[in-house]
């Protein structure tokens, strides 16, 4: 067994990929997208936090979080959005991907991969490429040319408030900062 740790900074700031199980396209449908939005909201209600950036794909999402001071307990909110969010989806009739037998015994369902990536945001750069990365994924996977056609994104805040122009990552084209990375985002 893998000696698995997440680094926990009190106050810090997280970028995060969390796929579907099997990379199901769970959010091509409309409900499903907006039912997650309802569940984020909630888990901000419960255990706030500052959702800096956020892209819904059709089997994944990025997200970029920062914590309140002294708060370090991301593991307790993404465990209960994962869980909430897949009670509800099975109420409306979403179908869950095939389980094994070991996923069964510990009640796990077939919705979400177990695990999820984490990145902690080292520096002002390190968050301005992953702030772009998260807004140009739509690109990237060929869903749109821009990432103003993608209805799923906080990109459209971020255009509203002056931070992006609305043309910004049009096209195939790597923006420069997600270029010049060297990261793996997860995927």
């Amino acid at each position: 067994m893998s000696n698995y740790r997440r680094v926990q900074i009190p106050g810090g700031t997280f970028f995060f990929t969390v796929k579907t199980e099997q990379n199901a396209p769970i959010f091509a449908e409309q409900q499903f997208a907006a039912l997650l939005g309802e569940v984020v909201r909630e888990v901000m209600q419960l255990w706030p936090f500052e959702l800096n950036a956020i892209v819904l794909l059709p089997d994944h999402l990025h997200a970029i979080w920062s914590l309140p001071p002294g708060d370090m307990d991301y593991p307790k909110r993404w465990g209960w959005l994962k869980k909430e969010f897949t009670k509800r989806y099975l109420e409306l009739g979403g179908q869950e991907q095939s389980t094994s037998t070991s996923r069964k015994r510990y009640r796990r369902r077939g919705v979400w991969q177990r695990r999820y990536w984490e990145h902690t945001i080292a520096d002002d750069a390190d968050f301005e490429t992953h702030f772009d990365y998260v807004h140009w994924n739509p690109v990237k996977h060929k869903y749109v040319s821009c990432p103003v056609d993608w209805p799923y994104s906080s990109f459209h805040r971020w255009v509203a408030k002056g931070v992006y122009e609305k043309d910004w990552g049009c096209g195939h084209k790597v923006p420069l900062a997600i270029k010049q990375s060297a990261q793996d985002f997860g995927e």
